[in-house]
């Protein structure tokens, strides 16, 4: 048995293994899903909440400190809401990249038969 077998050998058992490997992953449980959705949902609903109360605390302190109420309130509320919609989109285009990224993942594996 020359060197070449060898490696021809070592390279057909490490494939072997691979699928085996391959064979018994536990698929993705449907719960981890869920969750997983459940935690995009709640970072969505935080980032505009947050948005809204720096606008608020902004605006009022704006507000107190130049004995303007409520203009500045409503203004920089109006722009904490603005901003946590921005950071909300950029947030799902982030995630929406992500998936299609795992997506062609599968289908680069799924092609290659791994």
């Amino acid at each position: 048995m020359d060197d070449t077998d060898r490696k021809r050998r070592m390279d057909d058992l490490d494939a072997k293994i691979a699928a085996m490997k391959a064979a018994k992953a536990p698929p993705k449980r449907h719960q981890d899903e869920h969750y997983s959705q459940a935690q995009l949902a709640w970072r969505m609903v935080i980032e505009l909440v947050a948005g809204l109360g720096i606008g608020f605390g902004i605006g009022y302190g704006i507000d107190a400190l130049f004995d303007t109420r409520p203009w500045f309130l409503v203004l920089f509320t109006l722009l904490g809401f603005a901003a946590g919609v921005n950071v909300m989109i950029r947030s799902a285009k982030e995630i929406q990249e992500q998936r299609l990224a795992e997506l062609a993942e599968e289908d680069e594996r799924t092609e290659d038969g791994n």
